[in-house]
């Protein structure tokens, strides 16, 4: 449903987006992630036709961004990070009068609207003015906005900026929802939100395209080990030694927590060590107070790539 292939942006001499290609299919939630500078909005302005490329191809549902920029408008909805409202207008006018602009019958108009109220819980706004709303349900006159036609692809930029935790877990609901029936591309900052809603996640550092795959395929490339977190309760020399000499155990790190060792294993990624573990310790008669898997997470890998950029802006 959406198609990059080689597109490129300058700004005057500014390289903003350096020859990136991707491919979102349909029914797809796929998080576009990237530090500040990185190219990440450039790339979402070109797709939703607000600006154009200097070079290369980008489609939307099978219409080309550059020369059929009407038809994309009509099979995308947008939600950018700062929602352009207008403050005096009411939210029932505001949406009705968005869908006349799509040429949406008085008819049909009414029905489309509540739908879409009814799915970002804003039902209880709509004739209030959206000027006297707040930050949060503002965002929500700006999703029921992206929504309502019944678009085949759904861009988000920040869709939950401003929203409470409880509204937060909600319209993570409303977008795996709409991921049924639309292709959804989301950007945010909150990376928990991208790996708990996306099927994959693709990240844009200094105008490339640095890493994509799947949330848990991204932290596998963070390092090829992992770690466990052990409490043990015996001599600190022998748990370290003994613990130390099981097969797959790279590095052991300890501290003294209440009486107990705290452990941070450091361990082969493809052998499981905790049956090992589990075994010396009731062979020493050692107590054994927690034991658990440590992985990366998406953020300890953004966090990488964002520091490798740094570094290499350095040099």
């Amino acid at each position: 449903m959406i198609r990059v292939k080689n597109l490129t942006k300058y700004y005057g001499p500014t390289l903003a987006v350096d020859n990136i290609s991707f491919h979102v299919p349909k029914d797809e939630i796929v998080g576009f992630l990237g530090p500040n500078g990185a190219g990440k909005s450039t790339t979402i302005r070109i797709l939703t036709c607000y600006h154009p490329a200097t070079s290369g191809y980008a489609s939307v549902a099978g219409h080309d961004v550059f020369t059929q920029s009407m038809q994309v408008r009509e099979k995308l909805g947008y939600l950018p990070e700062s929602t352009p409202l207008y403050q005096e207008m009411r939210v029932r006018e505001y949406l009705d009068f968005r869908l006349k602009l799509r040429g949406v019958t008085r008819v049909d108009r009414p029905a489309m609207v509540k739908k879409a109220v009814d799915r970002v819980w804003l039902g209880d706004m709509m004739d209030r003015q959206i000027g006297h709303l707040s930050k949060g349900y503002r965002q929500r006159v700006g999703l029921a906005e992206a929504i309502m036609h019944e678009p085949a692809v759904i861009i988000l930029d920040e869709p939950t900026i401003g929203l409470d935790p409880t509204q937060i877990r909600e319209t993570r609901s409303l977008i795996r929802d709409l991921a049924k029936s639309h292709t959804v591309m989301l950007s945010s900052h909150i990376l928990s939100e991208v790996e708990a809603v996306c099927d994959r996640v693709i990240i844009i550092a200094k105008g490339k395209i640095v890493a994509s795959g799947t949330p848990d395929k991204l932290r596998e490339k963070l390092t090829a080990d992992s770690r466990l977190i052990a409490e043990i309760r015996g001599p600190n020399e022998d748990v370290v030694k003994t613990v130390g000499g099981i097969a797959g155990v790279h590095d052991v790190k300890i501290e003294q927590n209440d009486g107990w060792n705290r452990l941070k294993i450091d361990v082969d990624a493809k052998r499981d060590v905790r049956e090992d573990l589990f075994t010396v310790t009731t062979q020493k008669g050692w107590a054994l107070r927690e034991m658990r898997r440590e992985v990366a997470s998406l953020e300890d890998f953004f966090v990488q790539i964002t520091a490798q950029q740094q570094e290499s802006r350095q040099d």
